[in-house]
């Protein structure tokens, strides 16, 4: 694959977490078998495409060493991209890059935008590899210390710009380059909102655009319990993460990432039809 994949519709990545701390499962696909049947059965609810990852990105995350990254998605790369699968590796780190696009990876996903590994860059201009470039203003240890704005859109497409022009003068093709405004990463649930009231702004930048909103704590907390206080649990925030892909599939948005694909399938179904009445 030359480009980033495009269909006339919002497309719906599936992710499948391949770590022991998910924040959204709690480590349900750690195990290599499980997490390839999970691909298959995102597959079967109707993902366009699958995004494998090996280390969490949860607030407060620590990272694995490159080694145990390796360990945990190189099976499951390999497995599905064998039966035909669309994959995108969730990486930050140029070598673990390289290896799953040997692997059969067709798309790298960086939540940290190239920032991470000095390396990263060179491989994606090597590579010619899709490219999902995230707003990212550091690691998950301590990212929400970070979380300081005075309008969140206008710093964050500005931030987003410097990332694409840093990606051009590494010599990558930007038609082959998607964005992602970073929901959750360094952002408090106020700036969440506003992200996604203004979705259509991100627009300016010329780049499709991904949304990724699945089962992040802001939704949990919009639907905590009226008597406790208690956030909803990450695994029953799917309607309203399918209310989000709606709503960013109505503003045009390029792709949408989820744990739970068949609600955001149906989401993307009803947007895009409303969108011809």
């Amino acid at each position: 694959m030359q480009g980033l994949p495009v269909v006339d519709r919002c497309l719906v990545m599936g992710v499948v977490n391949v770590t022991p701390d998910s924040f959204s499962d709690g480590g349900k696909w750690f195990e290599p078998e499980a997490a390839i049947e999970h691909g298959r059965e995102l597959l079967a609810e109707g993902a366009d495409l699958l995004d494998v990852g090996g280390e969490s990105t949860r607030p407060g995350a620590e990272r694995p060493a490159p080694d145990e990254e390796i360990r945990r998605v190189l099976p499951v790369i390999e497995a599905l991209a064998a039966e035909g699968a669309i994959i995108s590796v969730d990486t930050m780190r140029a070598h673990v890059a390289e290896l799953m696009l040997d692997a059969g990876a067709t798309m790298i996903n960086d939540v940290s935008g190239g920032q991470a590994d000095p390396d990263m860059l060179p491989l994606v201009a090597e590579r010619k590899a899709p490219y999902l470039c995230m707003h990212w203003r550091g690691h998950s240890i301590d990212m929400q210390n970070r979380a300081e704005y005075g309008d969140v859109v206008a710093e964050v497409i500005a931030e987003l710009g410097e990332r694409l022009e840093a990606l051009k003068q590494a010599g990558i093709d930007l038609s082959r380059v998607a964005i992602d405004p970073g929901l959750g990463f360094a952002k408090d649930a106020g700036h969440n909102w506003e992200i996604l009231r203004r979705i259509r702004e991100f627009a300016v930048l010329e780049r499709p655009l991904l949304i990724a909103a699945s089962r992040k704590a802001f939704l949990g907390r919009l639907l905590a319990d009226e008597q406790t206080g208690a956030p909803r649990p990450a695994v029953r925030r799917d309607d309203a993460s399918a209310a989000v892909t709606a709503l960013a599939a109505a503003a045009g948005a390029w792709c949408v990432r989820a744990h739970a694909v068949a609600p955001s399938a149906d989401a993307v179904r009803v947007a895009k039809r409303w969108g011809t009445v």
